[in-house]
């Protein structure tokens, strides 16, 4: 029953894909050959937030998970956690990447711009920047040009890393255009995310472009001071209250549970690791009851150390909190809180710790609210007091730890500890190993479409993870 919503909202688009070479006369009106963008934009919004952020019928998102020792197993070794994996198990993952996100965003885009109706348009390109990049993540070279842009070809080749980051940035941009130009239909609860508010659809837009300018601080041709720039510039226009936040709300109840639920019950092994509850514990991080469960068998915070060879009872370790795993939970892609630590972290590279500090501070108090807890109040003073001065040698450090927490459970963490090196981790114990800094290709496309960059390992770096 948990997966009934997601097949039967893409239904719809899985009928109508491949129809287009059947001659008119032939045209069934019980199946029509287009949908109106409404029904094309939710199925594809719960994609996104389901399958692609958190890992519906893949592996990508809970193994970024793993690499960043917040998650554990509950299994002898070796495992996920200590880095086996095989790249049938991320078959998966390339599909919703490529049919489920990026293909049925290319179908929307098309019919939405030959309508007129540019709002759809601007939000198809937005979330295909976003499911490409994603991609890119995970991947490194992708196909993009041979693979949506009118080839069309069976066997793309690959797009080489920096070209897609350029794309990403494009389909931004011309998001950006197609909202402005204000014209045709607006999306209204067809739109999961933001219900038809073009104004926080534009605001995420200028949030995602300053993501991945920062991304490429490191990367080959470009300098940290000029990412921090184009980012500066961006979040100008970005995201300004949490009220902006990209997230989908489950309705909850059986077909409709958000998927951070199956994750982790009813009868998963997977739990949180004791990295990640003792460091909370460690700080007096006044959000560990909010975000972690107590063990229903202890009723103690208590994670599982990662790489244990031998298995324990279930009931002794905690789950995430309710915000995040109950049923009806709401799961955050794209927040607030990243958009002021973007904002702090390139205020520190271009002007110093003692600019980025109000910045700093302003977003870890606006994740303390976002949970419920009084930005003002006792417990977030003297967490501040103990974690809130930022300097030379600790700045990056603390912006980017502090970070982590607020996007718990976002796979965004992982690209920023391969770009900054933060948060310290090192191997787990039993690890098969170094620790992963990419996915590996999936077996479908390697058997499909053999390229040369099949044969990289979990441990090479990608283009813009520069040493």
């Amino acid at each position: 029953m948990k997966k009934l919503i997601y097949m039967l909202c893409l239904a719809t688009l899985f009928v109508t894909g491949g129809c287009k070479k059947f001659i008119d006369v032939n045209d069934d009106p019980n199946r029509p050959l287009a949908v109106q963008e409404a029904l094309i934009l939710a199925p594809v919004e719960l994609a996104i937030s389901h399958r692609l952020v958190s890992g519906a019928d893949g592996l990508a998102p809970i193994l970024a998970q793993h690499y960043m020792q917040v998650v554990a197993l509950n299994q002898p070794v070796p495992n996920h956690g200590t880095y086996l994996v095989v790249n049938s198990e991320l078959n998966g993952d390339w599909t919703t990447v490529y049919v489920d996100c990026l293909n049925n965003l290319k179908i929307l885009n098309t019919q939405a711009e030959g309508n007129g109706n540019y709002h759809y348009a601007g939000i198809a390109k937005i979330l295909s920047a976003f499911s490409l990049a994603t991609g890119s993540d995970w991947w490194g070279d992708v196909p993009y040009k041979e693979a949506l842009l009118g080839s069309n070809k069976f066997t793309p080749v690959y797009d080489a890393q920096q070209s897609v980051y350029a794309s990403v940035q494009s389909l931004l941009d011309a998001g950006i255009a197609d909202i402005n130009k204000n014209l045709g239909k607006v999306p209204g609860n067809d739109d999961n995310f933001y219900k038809g508010d073009m104004g926080k659809w534009k605001r995420l837009a200028y949030t995602l472009k300053a993501r991945y300018y920062m991304h490429l601080t490191k990367a080959p041709g470009n300098t940290a001071a000029a990412q921090a720039d184009l980012a500066l510039q961006a979040l100008q226009n970005g995201m300004g209250t949490n009220g902006d936040d990209l997230k989908y709300k489950y309705p909850g109840g059986a077909g409709g549970e958000v998927q951070w639920y199956w994750s982790f019950d009813p009868v998963s092994t997977l739990v949180l690791s004791s990295a990640f509850v003792d460091t909370l514990k460690t700080r007096n991080d006044p959000r560990l009851p909010i975000m972690v469960a107590p063990a229903t068998g202890t009723g103690l915070y208590t994670g599982r150390a990662i790489g244990t060879p031998t298995v324990g009872p279930l009931a002794n370790y905690s789950l995430p909190g309710n915000f995040f795993r109950k049923l009806d939970a709401e799961n955050y892609i794209v927040s607030y809180s990243e958009a002021l630590f973007l904002k702090a972290e390139a205020t520190l590279i271009k002007s110093g710790f003692a600019a980025a500090q109000p910045i700093y501070t302003d977003a870890v108090k606006s994740h303390m609210q976002k949970l419920g807890l009084d930005p003002a109040g006792g417990p977030v003073t003297a967490y501040l007091a103990a974690r809130g001065t930022l300097t030379a040698g600790n700045a990056l450090q603390r912006i980017i730890e502090e970070k982590v927490i607020a996007n718990f459970l976002n796979f965004e963490n992982w690209t920023d500890w391969r770009r900054t090196g933060f948060p310290l981790l090192t191997r787990v114990p039993n690890s098969l190993s170094d620790i992963p800094r990419r996915m590996l290709y999936p077996q479908l496309e390697q058997t499909s479409n053999p390229q040369p960059q099949h044969a990289a390992l979990i441990t090479d770096r990608l283009w813009w993870d520069k040493p």
